[in-house]
Parts: C-alpha cells; sequence; structure tokens
C-alpha cells in the first residue's frame, strides 16, 4: 500500500572516508524494491513496526571487558578499534553463558503489547556465535554453554502462538571466529591458509539452510554488511531462501541489489518521502546489543515521533532491544515500549496499513498518514491557541474528528487563504500524541510547500533547498563506535552560493531566523527574503550542528516568498548548513 514518492536527494555524497567504507560494507546501493507479489512481505508493508534483537555472546560482556569499559556497540566488541579481542579467547566466553533469565514467551509478549507485527534475531553476528543449535559449527549456545538450550526455537514457537511473524538476522560476510570469514581467522584449525570459500561452503551455506528449514514459516531474512562479498555467493544464499522459505523477504544489505526492499543507515530516520518498499533500523537507546552504562533510552513519545515519521515517510521502522547476558530486556527499555504500544493499540489506524504523507515530509506540529480518503493528523505539540493550522490541502474536507480513546468529537474548521484551521480545545486529549482524523472528499491533493506555522513556526532541512554555487551531502559520522548520525546539509560554498527555500506563509509580520550548522572559526551568513529584507551575523562555528540566531525577518503581506541562505565570510569552505528555522514573536 506504500504511496511511491519522491526519494532523497539524488547524487548525494556520502562526508568522509570512514562513511564510504561504512556504506559499502551495509550494501546500500540496493535498489528501492517492491515485493513480487500481495503475499510475500505483506506483513512487513502492512504492519509497519517490528522489534529488532541483538543478543550473543558479547551480552554477557556488556562493554566492560576486564573491569574497562569500552563506549560503543558491544556486538563489535571484539574488534580492535573496541577491546580487540581475539578468537580464540573470545571462544571461551561461552563456557561462561547461562542465560537463565531468557523467556521466549514474555519477549514476544513485549512485542506484542508494543505493537509491532513481528520480530528478527541476531542468529548470528559478526563474532560467528550460532545462538541456535548449528550442526555446521560447533561454537553455538547448545554445544558451547551450560545452557543448552536453542533459543530460537522457543521464540518461533512463541511468535506463531501469539500471531507474530518471525525472522533471523544473519552476518553473511563477515566471521571472526571462523577460518576465511571475512576479518576471521586466515588459517584453519591444521594451520593451512582458509578463504572465504572455505567459510561459505562450510558454515555460512549450512547455516542458512538450517535457519530456514528447521524453524518453521520465516518472515524475513536480515542478512548483514556484505562489503566486498561477491555476487555469487550472495544469489546462492538468496536461492537456498527463495527455495525453502518462498514467502520470506531477503534484506536489502545482503547486497548486489539482491534483495526485496532497502534499508536505511544504522538510527536512520528520513525527512522525505522515500520510494518503494524500506525500513529504517532503530534501537532503543543508543547501542544495540546490551552495554552496562547505556540508560539513553527512548522516551514512549520520542518511539512514536520516529515509528510515525517512518509510516508518513513510506517506510517500515524496526526497533531493536539488546536483552542482557542472562537474557532479560532491560526494564526501562520494556516500560516505554509498553507505554507507546498502548497509544497503538488505541490508534492503529494511524500506523498499520497506511500510506504515506501526501506533504512528503513532516508538518511543524507533527506528522500525517494516510488510508484511502482520510488523513491521520498525529499532533505531538498540541497548539496553545486553540487552532491547528494546515496548509496546501486541495481536497475538500468532508468532516473532521477530535479522536480520544474509542470516542471521538466534530471539529469545526474553516478555510483562509488556502490553510484549513481546525478549532480546537485548549488541552490535548492525549498525553503523548492527539489524533484528528479527517475525512476527505477524494484522493488527498495537496501542495506540499512549507508552511510557516503562525503558532509553531518551522524548521526546513538544508536537503530540500535548491542550491547553486554549493551542494547537499551526506555527512555522517559516528557519536560513539558505531553510533551512527547522518545529516544532509548543504556545504561546498563558493561566494555567491545560495540554499534557497519556498515558504507559504498565512499570518504576516516579524519572525526570527536561525540557522543549525557547523563549521570551523566565525561564520557570516546572510539570509534574504527573495525581493525583499535581507539579515546576516557572525556567530560562531560548531563542530556538531548547533543553532545559532542570525535576526528578524520581515512577511509584509501573506502568500508564497523564497528564503535564500549564504555563507559570505569566513573559512566557508567549512560551513555546512543543516537547517534554517523561523519562529513567530509572540
Amino acid at each position: 500500500m506504500k504511496i511511491l514518492l519522491a526519494g532523497l536527494v539524488a547524487g548525494m555524497l556520502v562526508g568522509g572516508v570512514q562513511a564510504e567504507q561504512m556504506d559499502e560494507m551495509w550494501g546500500e546501493s540496493t535498489v528501492k524494491l517492491r515485493a513480487e507479489n500481495a503475499e510475500r512481505g505483506e506483513l512487513f508493508d502492512e504492519g509497519n513496526y517490528a522489534m529488532f534483537i541483538h543478543w550473543g555472546l558479547y551480552s554477557l560482556l556488556a562493554n566492560n571487558v576486564d573491569g574497562q569499559t569500552y563506549y560503543g556497540i558491544g556486538e563489535w566488541i571484539m574488534d580492535p578499534k573496541m577491546a580487540g579481542i581475539p578468537a580464540e579467547e573470545y571462544k571461551r566466553l561461552a563456557g561462561a553463558f547461562d542465560p537463565t533469565q531468557f523467556d521466549a514467551k514474555a519477549i514476544v509478549q513485549l512485542a506484542k503489547d508494543a505493537g509491532m507485527k513481528y520480530i528478527v534475531i541476531t542468529a548470528k553476528h559478526h563474532d560467528g556465535f550460532a545462538m541456535y543449535h548449528s550442526k555446521a559449527c560447533d561454537f553455538n549456545i547448545v554445544d558451547s554453554t551450560p545452557w543448552k538450550i536453542d533459543p530460537m526455537k522457543e521464540l518461533s514457537t512463541a511468535c506463531r502462538k501469539a500471531g507474530l511473524g518471525f525472522g533471523f538476522y544473519y552476518s553473511h560476510s563477515q566471521d571472526w571466529t571462523f577460518p576465511g570469514g571475512r576479518k576471521g581467522p586466515e588459517v584453519d584449525e591444521n594451520g593451512k591458509p582458509a578463504t572465504f570459500d572455505d567459510y561459505f561452503t562450510k558454515k555460512c551455506l549450512p547455516q542458512v539452510e538450517e535457519l530456514t528449514t528447521q524453524y518453521g514459516p520465516i518472515e524475513l531474512i536480515w542478512f548483514d554488511t556484505p562489503g566486498g562479498m561477491e555476487k555469487k555467493y550472495v544469489q546462492q544464499l538468496v536461492d537456498v531462501v527463495r527455495k525453502n522459505q518462498p514467502k520470506a523477504l531477503v534484506s536489502g544489505r545482503a547486497g548486489h541489489n539482491l534483495g526485496d526492499y532497502q534499508t536505511l543507515g544504522d538510527m536512520e530516520v528520513p525527512h522525505h518521502n522515500v520510494k518503494g518498499m524500506w525500513e529504517s533500523v532503530d534501537t532503543t537507546n543508543d547501542s544495540w546489543a546490551y552495554a552496562w552504562y547505556d540508560q539513553n533510552w527512548k522516551s514512549p513519545k520520542k518511539i512514536l515521533r520516529r515509528l510515525i515519521a517512518c509510516v508518513g515517510r513510506g517506510g517500515t521502522y524496526m526497533l531493536n532491544v539488546g536483552p542482557c547476558g542472562k537474557g532479560a530486556v532491560p526494564d526501562r527499555a520494556a516500560r516505554s515500549l509498553r507505554e507507546a504500544g498502548e497509544w497503538i493499540h488505541t490508534y492503529p489506524q494511524v500506523v498499520y496499513g497506511t500510506d504515506a504523507s501526501p506533504w512528503e515530509h513532516a508538518l511543524p506540529w507533527g506528522d500525517v498518514t494516510v488510508k484511502g480518503n482520510r488523513l491521520f493528523l498525529s499532533v505531538f505539540d498540541w497548539p496553545e491557541s486553540g487552532k491547528l493550522f494546515l496548509p496546501g490541502l486541495k481536497t475538500s474536507i468532508k468532516s473532521a474528528q477530535l479522536l480520544s480513546g474509542g470516542e471521538s468529537e466534530p471539529v469545526a474548521h474553516r478555510i483562509a487563504n488556502g490553510w484549513n484551521i481546525f478549532e480546537l480545545p485548549p488541552r490535548a486529549p492525549e498525553k503523548l500524541v492527539s489524533v484528528i482524523e479527517v475525512e476527505l472528499a477524494g484522493a488527498p491533493e495537496v501542495d506540499s510547500t512549507f508552511g510557516l506555522d503562525p503558532n509553531h513556526g518551522i524548521e526546513i532541512f538544508a536537503e530540500f533547498a535548491v542550491v547553486d554555487g554549493a551542494e547537499i551531502f551526506r555527512d555522517r559520522w559516528m557519536e560513539k563506535f558505531g553510533e551512527w548520525v547522518l545529516v544532509n546539509p548543504v556545504g561546498k560554498w563558493t561566494t555567491g552560493g545560495k540554499a534557497v527555500w519556498e515558504i507559504d506563509v498565512t499570518v504576516s509580520g516579524d519572525y526570527c531566523a536561525s540557522l543549525t550548522y557547523a563549521g570551523e572559526g566565525r561564520l557570516v551568513w546572510g539570509v534574504d527574503v527573495v525581493g525583499g529584507e535581507h539579515i546576516q551575523n557572525q556567530q560562531n562555528a560548531s563542530h556538531n550542528y548547533q543553532e545559532f540566531p542570525i535576526g528578524w525577518l520581515n512577511f509584509p503581506t501573506r502568500g508564497k516568498y523564497k528564503i535564500a541562505v549564504s555563507c559570505l565570510e569566513g573559512n566557508i569552505e567549512t560551513a555546512k548548513l543543516k537547517a534554517i528555522r523561523l519562529t513567530p514573536l509572540n
């Protein structure tokens, strides 16, 4: 049901050598594909929300090795940039892995309570440890640990009984403990050189055969980090999945455009609508696997904001939990998931089986999803004025209802200067997100020009600009090891370069303009109402995209304007503009 709308700006460049290497490893060149029939991928395409689980031997360490804490994603703890644990030393951890608190039924119930429609779990991550009973390699949870239980059997059974889909994550290229796997030992147990073909034929291919034949119906096989893996190997794996699980999807990170859908970069929630079938993968805190120190949990409201942003951009949101070494999901993560899930169960029509927003971007107060001739306005920031402004809707409104649990009440609305204005009560009916259901006279048609909201103002990201004498590119970096941040700024400025946006103003007057940017030293920025007022100001630069005020701008009448931003002086070659914000002066 996803509406195929405009994708991200074409031709963006990835910022930084490290980010380029990560893109290659992730296999992000994947074409945006759709499932070939209605059955394969239906749950993915209609459910829109799933649980990811990162759990393995690394969870036992919890980012602490020999008394030292390593900050970053725990499943990479073996990496030289983290603790650099040798393969044989790491394999000995299995003898201490006894996750007696693991409860498959409880985890599946948590996913159901959260409103998630399927679960994908790490059957084998880069460390090579199989979290199931594999006959292809004895480095697995049954043969190598005192626990002697196959949790994948229990999870797959519990998912089927609960009516949830089930799938596996499988690291098909990287294997750090098996000879021949990428970044793995270069010699086998006999001291002979090992090749990737050795790893693939002895371990990888047999394990994918096991996973697709021994655990019942599979919704999805989530391959990851293909890197330099040859196409012939990926094709064999895809063929196995097709043969054994014809209704299962293959993730885009399989590589070589052989997946069924696109996976965006880790923790990336797009601002534009994205074409085709795609997912965003995110985590409930900063790490994927359990890290003892990481208590930076997403609140229920933040989970809903990111979920609805993904659905509103036309995609699916898969949100990760990292059980501890004993197998339990952290309480605070579970609490946030359940509270967000209560809202989802109250308003399922907002999330499931819906189409992307015809505005193709978020609105200042929240976001929009669509089902047929109905719009669902998810209002995160309730207007204190009692008026909610909806710009650019061309299709006439038949009715509007403010939803509150199972109840609804009519909402009065009027049109002024091409904007719909809804009259709302002074207080939001919902603590997290309030919903207005709008029934239209036909399919929604909109003018997606950014509307300058009289209550909230507006923030417009640089990636939406038309640029001249500058470039839009991808700037990605890690805050901590593996914790990725992505910005699509305007940079590579030349003298006279401009970034220009069109906005629609419904209330004339003065607004405060501020810019979010990064750079070096002091930079002078100019902001223009094209054909009108010019302001400029010098502010210190930030290395991490800080917001700086520039000054007041005046829009003398209602109507459409073009706003232009230029970097005028200073180290303009370092300047990277993330966004412009216009704020009303009330």
